[in-house]
């Protein structure tokens, strides 16, 4: 399991429009206070004084049967109560002091059914959430509400059969994107709807006053700060967010217009990769996007700190580039010379423990996390210097920053990171994983240079996940050795780690098996997290962002390239789903649509009010027709990771439609 890292609320959560964001030297590595954007002393501000009801409830009105108690809360030491009965109520009314659309979130614990979380806007209810009977906390989300100027904003809460207790109350700003998902199977639908709604519930309000170094030992945290454009990525009860999770959370970021976010928590992490912390970036930061989370960071010689994340930070930046084609990921300093130095010096600093050869692996020291853990796996950790997830973590970050070399044309650089890609894969499959496949695969090394086989939870799943594994039987083998660990008494018990599954197999084309474990996730959501802090699996914020990545680049195949203004699809919808269609997926400056009806026919709609996209429209297998608007075309195939696709490339032009279809 990661460092636990819960969830508390702002002290103070500000109403403001969505228009601001922070720069991208939001995070700066001079220790300078990340840009508010309007969110600033000239701009009128709506605050909820007291989210947590730490200070009794400041503004609020009780009536008969409820208050501010202790001993349930959720975060700190209050929370609002309201008695069993039915008429009793508790509410908050502030006036929005400009225009804006807005997520209202609040934690609450039920003993019966009938209570309500509801929000008004002039006394009428904008949203209404029937509360279940759960006496653990739970997070519920009113989403998008429109506000203007002058409105009243009513918040309360309404008593049922049973006790209600609620806290820490978060106000988002509503998400920018808003894409649109329709299919023949209403279940991806419903999931997808929960999941984007409950993602951009995690987003902070950038110029947010809130705590800092808040942890489940220092509740009240150290003092306070002025919130960034971040989200959450990590457990319930920290001020923070993590690498790992964040960059697992990235692309479903994304999808909901979260750049900015996405970019300043990116370059919070490569500003603190420091000479004196040898090249390792930090775990976690504050929601300032500056201050290292105390609970993880002692020293610069004792902080918590694993070599995936290093990589997957880098590989996380080239895919945020391919999105978005946002020149900062190339052309800012600090972004750049964290990857530089990420795929550099940092290998080389860390790279004594077992001989490879002419190819580098970067090691952890094998003493724990505090001092540099080679793996994810934080139980298998201790003793390993080289793991599966570090060294395929490592071949993404090549091949990730080839393509950023690019980006900033300097093709001399790309080619040699894809030629470092290529022998570090060749290494890995000739001699590092051994001979044996399955079980026998070797997954991991020891300081002692002693292999490691079996399962090893994160560092098995990561080699097929990042393809560094060569397609053919040895890799199919090994997919079908992690789905019995994972189905059986050794699978993972925690959430966060099963939600890397989906991407596993979506990207080794095991689309019904992707499918049925984005089920089992959605299904499981309402079950109580192993951290019994955390609240159920679906408030763990992993869960609802990949599930939102996991439908658009998994189900639907879209990979971007919005710097050159290109797209490739495939479809991978599983048996039985007949046709699904997602509308509105941002890339670039503007939004595509795609629809797959099976895996025969595919049409992408250009959203944009200028410029052309070259789609790459692919198909698994060879077959005898490809049309374009029904028109034949030419047959060409091409392999990608041992798959041959035939496929076509249309230029879409801005507001125009495409259909490619295959036929046999």
């Amino acid at each position: 399991m990661k460092p636990s890292r819960l969830m508390l609320l702002t002290a103070v959560a500000l109403l403001t429009p969505m228009a601001p964001a922070l720069p991208a030297s939001a995070a700066t590595g001079d220790g300078a206070a990340p840009a508010p954007g309007k969110a600033s002393a000239d701009c009128p501000q709506l605050a909820l004084d007291d989210p947590g009801f730490e200070n009794g409830g400041t503004g609020w009105t009780f009536g008969a049967g409820t208050g501010v108690g202790t001993g349930n809360s959720h975060g700190g030491s209050r929370f609002l109560y309201l008695d069993a009965g039915a008429g009793k109520s508790a509410e908050l009314t502030i006036v929005a002091p400009r225009n804006g659309s807005y997520d209202f979130s609040a934690w609450v614990g039920s003993a019966g059914t009938g209570g309500t979380y509801s929000v008004r806007r002039n006394g009428e209810a904008v949203g209404t959430i029937g509360l279940p009977q759960r006496s653990t906390y739970a997070r519920y989300t009113i989403s998008r509400v429109e506000l203007k100027a002058g409105d009243r904003l009513e918040i309360a809460f309404g008593s049922g059969s049973a006790w209600v207790n609620a806290d820490d109350l978060m106000i988002s700003p509503t998400a920018p994107a808003d894409p649109k998902i329709t299919s023949s199977d209403p279940e991806v639908v419903d999931m997808f709807n929960w999941a984007k709604r409950k993602a951009n519930s995690w987003a902070q309000l950038p110029g947010t006053t809130g705590p800092v170094n808040v942890d489940e030992y220092q509740t009240g945290g150290t003092g306070t700060a002025r919130y960034a454009a971040t989200y959450w990525a990590g457990y319930a009860n920290r001020s923070a967010y993590y690498s790992r999770d964040m960059t697992h959370q990235l692309a479903g970021a994304h999808i909901l217009g979260l750049d900015d976010a996405n970019k300043t928590m990116l370059r919070s992490f490569a500003s603190s990769a420091t000479a004196a912390h040898k090249y390792f970036p930090v775990w976690s930061l504050n929601f300032d996007a500056k201050t290292y989370l105390s609970i993880d960071y002692k020293s610069p010689d004792n902080y918590v700190r694993e070599v995936p994340a290093v990589f997957e930070l880098v590989e996380k930046a080239g895919h945020a580039f391919l999105w978005t084609g946002d020149r900062s990921y190339v052309d800012d300093p600090t972004m750049w010379n964290f990857y530089r130095h990420a795929t550099e010096e940092f290998i080389d600093l860390h790279n004594t423990a077992k001989p490879n050869g002419r190819v580098k692996v970067a090691e952890g020291t094998g003493n724990g996390i505090f001092a540099g853990a080679a793996s994810y796996n934080e139980q298998d950790g201790d003793g390993l210097a080289e793991a599966g997830d570090g060294i395929a973590s490592q071949y993404q970050a090549y091949l990730a920053l080839a393509t950023l070399a690019r980006g900033k044309r300097d093709s001399g650089l790309a080619r040699t990171y894809e030629r470092r890609a290529a022998e570090l894969k060749a290494y890995f499959n000739d001699d590092w994983s051994g001979g044996g496949s399955g079980a026998d695969m070797v997954r991991a090394y020891t300081t002692s240079g002693a292999p490691v086989t079996g399962w090893g939870k994160e560092n098995s799943v990561f080699m097929p996940m990042k393809q560094i594994i060569d397609p053919g039987p040895r890799n199919d083998t090994y997919l079908d050795y992690i789905e019995s660990q994972e189905l059986g008494p050794e699978g993972s018990k925690n959430v966060e780690s099963t939600t890397y599954l989906p991407d596993m197999f979506f990207r080794n084309n095991r689309n019904d098996t992707a499918w049925t474990w984005m089920k089992k996730i959605y299904d499981q959501r309402e079950l109580q997290h192993v951290n019994s802090s955390q609240g159920p699996n679906g408030d763990y914020p992993e869960v609802s962002f990949t599930l939102v990545s996991q439908t658009v680049e998994g189900l639907m195949g879209i990979a971007p390239n919005a710097a050159e203004h290109k797209v490739t699809t495939q479809s991978r919808l599983p048996s039985g789903m007949s046709w699904l269609r997602t509308a509105d997926v941002p890339i670039g400056a503007s939004t595509i649509t795609v629809r797959h009806d099976g895996t025969t026919k595919t049409t992408l709609t250009n959203n944009a009010r200028k410029g052309t996209y070259r789609w790459e429209a692919r198909f698994p297998g060879v077959h005898k027709k490809i049309t374009v608007d029904g028109v034949p075309q030419r047959m060409r195939t091409k392999t990608v990771h041992g798959v041959t696709y035939t496929y076509a490339t249309p230029t879409v032009r801005a507001g125009a439609t495409a259909v490619v279809q295959v036929t046999d």
